[in-house]
């Protein structure tokens, strides 16, 4: 099939860009890698009627280290975030998460603004944005605001974003020197969407016990969430036994859905597997860095 009629803009800055959503509202789609909008332009299950392409928006590209956080903009393609030393160095995990998002071929064009703003229940970098506790930049004619990973995806495809508003980047806060990370999926072949995917970072005080957990999990919900596993493991050692009890509870917790691919409990099985190889792994990092 062929999408329906569209006028096509392609503005040069973010204030262009800006105008054009609050002249056509409702009506606008924004165009970043363009990997998951123009499939499903072309099946006409969206039906833009203006395309506002960011190709040509400078600003919105770039990584850089900014008082110890790192600095991703909305448009860097995928493939230049996985290939960053700077990213390597200042979000390990999500240099880790990356190559699991679909093929270099469509890394090469997919943004990780993109991928963010889309909010697929089954895409990796939203649950990474959870564990690592990252902040989303906005804009909209009226300025600038912040927003929280934890509040940036309220639902099923939805993020805090208006319809007259447009990302920015991600920030990432520094890694902190005790810390590990370690990022799991099961999919049915490499590149296809993950049945279940779990992305953690953990951080250990000086005697080797836990001092904070974050894990997030994808293809499990309407959106990307956090396991109880912090709360159970803070303060303690990480041993197997208290990690696979982290493991069970988060499996316990959560509803995973049913579809042709796989059942609810099998995708509540992989969470509790994946989470306790996450952990373990995130916590052999830290003694192996030690």
């Amino acid at each position: 099939m062929k999408p329906a009629p569209f006028l096509y803009r392609r503005p040069g800055t973010v204030e262009e860009a800006l105008a054009l959503l609050a002249e056509h509202g409702y009506d606008a789609k924004l165009l970043a890698g363009g990997q998951s909008l123009i499939p499903t332009m072309n099946f006409r299950l969206a039906e833009p009627a203006v395309l506002i392409d960011l190709n040509g928006v400078d600003e919105l590209t770039g990584i850089e280290t900014r008082d110890g956080a790192l600095w991703i903009g909305a448009m860097t393609r995928q493939r230049a975030a996985e290939r960053s030393q700077a990213v390597g160095g200042g979000a390990p995990l999500l240099t880790e998460a990356l190559p699991w998002i679909a093929h270099p071929a469509i890394r090469n064009r997919g943004t990780v603004g993109g991928n963010l703003a889309h909010a697929d229940p089954a895409s990796e970098l939203p649950a990474v944005a959870l564990a690592l506790e990252a902040r989303f930049l906005i804009r909209g004619r009226s300025g600038e605001r912040w927003v929280r990973a934890t509040d940036f995806f309220p639902g099923l495809f939805a993020t805090a974003l208006e319809p007259e508003e447009i990302l920015m980047g991600v920030e990432f806060p520094a890694v902190p020197p005790n810390a590990g990370w370690a990022f799991e999926e099961i999919s049915r072949r490499h590149g296809d969407y993950a049945l279940v995917g779990v992305a953690a970072q953990v951080t250990v005080t000086s005697d080797g016990r836990c001092e904070g957990a974050r894990v997030g999990l994808f293809s499990v919900a309407d959106g990307p969430v956090l396991s109880p596993a912090a709360s159970l493991l803070a303060g303690e050692m990480p041993t197997a036994e208290r990690i696979a009890e982290a493991g069970a509870a988060t499996a316990r917790e959560l509803d995973p859905p049913s579809d042709i691919h796989a059942s609810s409990d099998y995708r509540r099985q992989l969470i509790r597997v994946l989470v306790e190889r996450a952990l373990t792994r995130a916590f052999e990092r830290v003694a192996g860095a030690a």
